[in-house]
């Protein structure tokens, strides 16, 4: 089917998370109309706020929605149990999706958000790498795969289609969101730096030399326009990475120097745990700095960066099939996390 008209309204579900957020902006950088659809508004958007488990009020608040030519799924309610989380999340695509079709939305394409999980790196297996969309699937439950499986089933009987991108760590200067390496690595940092330590990596030896990878915000925001837009993405996955690889001894380094702090050797830690008592010494760094949010509890997913740090195996994604298929913009990861502590620092999330 073809995408291209010259009416393009989207809803952008997640709208404040890491992903929705720079989708939204770049949108409407482009000239789109964008909805956000959220847990609370967000700034410079008009904005419905919705509890998507909750199939009628969904569909009640989707009225406002009439007009939606493309939806970017980026909504997240993630759960330990993952039969729970597949479910859940599964119920809340398809209450969006419903909740469209009863108020006669002229819906073209939806563009779906997955990730490294797909291939099955958190059940601690060993994914062959350079990972590909076509590499098989592996038992269920995942979240990514329930998805799909109903976007599928429901695309094949409708006038719309979908694509699905597959990002991985993605990089972003937005603070409220658990999943943001750019705002562990930063907070981790000027803790160091109160303590007057060196920034020292807080994962293992093994982890510290993996081959492993980011998405940028921004190139996913991008690649996501093209996907709303291309003919040819129609009914496919693609990795979406910024193109490079890179160890974290490296980066580490990197990022320690742009910061002006020294290293040392790393020192495996279960943040979740070590950092628990670091409330306090946050709230005096935000107090001096006149910082935006000193409850570190609210900042940083500390449980995340301990998933990213503990690693221990390869994380790499074929990007070949998205080149081809016509997206091709690259990005160096350490200009991008750079870019992102550095924002933050704008922004005074970060001192």
């Amino acid at each position: 089917m073809t995408t291209q008209t010259t009416s393009k309204i989207a809803l952008v579900a997640g709208a404040g998370g890491i992903i929705g957020h720079a989708v939204a902006h770049e949108l409407k950088r482009q000239g789109w109309t964008v909805r956000a659809l959220a847990r609370r508004p967000l700034d410079g958007f008009p904005s419905i706020t919705a509890d998507l488990t909750d199939d009628a009020a969904t569909a009640a608040a989707l009225r406002e929605a009439a007009d939606t030519t493309h939806v970017f799924y980026a909504a997240l309610s993630p759960d330990p149990d993952l039969a729970t989380e597949a479910e859940r999340n599964g119920r809340m695509l398809g209450n969006l999706l419903d909740g469209l079709e009863a108020a006669g939305a002229p819906l073209q394409r939806v563009v779906i958000y997955q990730g490294f999980k797909i291939y099955g790196i958190h059940l601690g297996a060993k994914v062959r790498t350079p990972a590909r969309e076509s590499d098989p699937v592996h038992m269920p439950p995942n979240i990514y795969l329930a998805q799909e499986a109903q976007l599928k089933a429901r695309a094949a009987s409708s006038r719309w289609d979908y694509v699905a991108l597959r990002p991985d760590v993605v990089v972003g200067d937005i603070h409220g969101n658990p999943m943001n390496i750019a705002l562990v690595v930063g907070v981790f940092a000027e803790l160091s730096r109160a303590l007057g330590i060196p920034m020292r990596f807080p994962g293992t030896d093994k982890a510290y030399g993996q081959l492993v990878q980011f998405t940028d915000a921004g190139l996913l925001a991008r690649a996501s326009l093209w996907a709303a837009t291309s003919d040819k993405a129609a009914g496919e996955a693609f990795n979406v990475t910024n193109g490079d690889v890179f160890r974290w001894d490296r980066m580490w380094e990197d990022m320690a120097g742009h910061l002006g702090l020294q290293t040392a050797p790393p020192v495996p830690l279960t943040l979740a745990r070590h950092m628990a008592d670091k409330g306090p010494l946050w709230r005096d760094i935000a107090a001096k700095s006149g910082l935006v949010e000193p409850d570190l509890g609210k900042l940083v997913g500390w449980g995340f960066g301990d998933f990213i740090f503990h690693t221990e195996t390869d994380v790499i994604s074929d990007v070949n099939k998205i080149h081809r298929f016509g997206f091709t913009e690259r990005m160096d990861s350490s200009e991008s996390l750079i870019a992102a502590i550095d924002s933050l620092k704008r922004k005074r999330v970060l001192p």
